[in-house]
């Protein structure tokens, strides 16, 4: 269903509805960009559906569940996926509990609709054995052509795979991180988040050695290209906005995946969640665990991490009294 091309002037009032509430998203709630635009892409397509069924003239408060529900299914007809279905189905739970708050409607029709069930997928994380070799090799990139390849900047993905895995952190996260964002006498770097949420996090030993080297080798080239940036991570040329992106990140853990002997599926959120599955194999609690990844829900934490059948075995011989006879 796609939304009206008409002039805002001319457009049924249910699009201006959309469009305050997104102006509420985008300054009071502080929403990220990624946020913004996947609500307003919903939200329009649900509107679209709601005046071809409904007409020009209607009205939030002439929708009842069923008609949600109706637009749900021609979302599945549609071919969108069950993941896509649930999250235009949040999106219109927001708008209508936004308008319930301020006194358009009485109710929110959107909490009688039941989300669909996604199914649990545990993505495959490498262990930690491969992690460890992976970023070693970076730091003796001649003794492994393999790495060595086609890695113009050894010591700055040295430093992407130590920070996504030493440091757990989001690859949108990674990339704006700043000169100024690196703590060192807290040992720490200051991450910015979903919503623009700041948060702490542990710098580690190795991570801080990568860390230097990488620093050393930046300052050299920006001064061979007489260039200043604030940007932490750079691309090798150096050249436009010197700011690494997020899909250059991804290229590189791929490459250094593949020459690593990893899955060909490794991308930067893989490493974030062998981040977390490796520190509870190890004893974190899921709280801890929950604080570094910057995750509002507990929930959250618990879909990044799992146990093996022999660790929870493990843990339930160790710590219970009647485990043992």
């Amino acid at each position: 269903m796609k939304p009206s091309a008409e002039p805002a002037e001319t457009q049924p009032a249910i699009f201006h509805l959309i469009a305050e509430y997104m102006s509420v998203l985008s300054a009071e709630r502080d929403a990220s960009p990624h946020t913004l635009r996947a609500y307003r892409r919903e939200l329009a397509g649900f509107a679209a559906f709601l005046v071809e069924r409904m007409g020009q003239d209607v009205t939030p408060a002439t929708v009842d569940h069923p008609v949600i529900r109706d637009y749900l299914g021609t979302l599945y007809g549609a071919g969108l996926s069950k993941p896509s279905v649930a999250r235009a189905l949040a999106a219109i739970r927001s708008w209508f509990g936004w308008l319930a708050r301020t006194g358009r409607i009485e109710q929110n029709p959107a909490r009688l609709v039941a989300s669909p069930k996604l199914p649990r997928h545990l993505p495959r994380v490498p262990g930690m054995e491969q992690m460890n070799g992976a970023i070693d090799a970076l730091s003796r990139p001649a003794s492994k052509p393999e790495v060595a390849e086609d890695t113009p900047w050894p010591e700055r993905d040295r430093v992407i795979l130590e920070l996504l895995y030493g440091c757990g952190i989001r690859n949108a996260e990674l990339v704006g991180l700043n000169l100024e964002d690196i703590q060192w006498g807290n040992e720490c770097l200051l991450v910015r988040g979903k919503g623009r949420k700041e948060r702490y996090v542990p710098l580690g030993d190795a991570a801080a050695v990568a860390l230097r080297g990488y620093l050393a080798s930046r300052a050299e080239r920006l001064a061979k290209s007489n260039r200043a940036a604030d940007a932490l991570l750079l691309n090798a040329r150096i050249r436009g906005n010197p700011r690494l992106t997020t899909r250059s990140v991804g290229r590189i853990v791929k490459r250094l995946a593949l020459a690593g002997g990893m899955a060909a599926d490794v991308h930067p959120h893989t490493l974030r969640h062998a981040f977390a599955t490796h520190m509870l194999e190890e004893g974190a609690d899921l709280r801890s665990i929950q604080e570094i990844l910057g995750h509002a829900r507990l929930a959250t934490t618990q879909r990044y991490t799992h146990l093996t059948a022999s660790q929870v075995t493990a843990v339930y011989d160790r710590t219970h009294p009647r485990a043992k006879g």
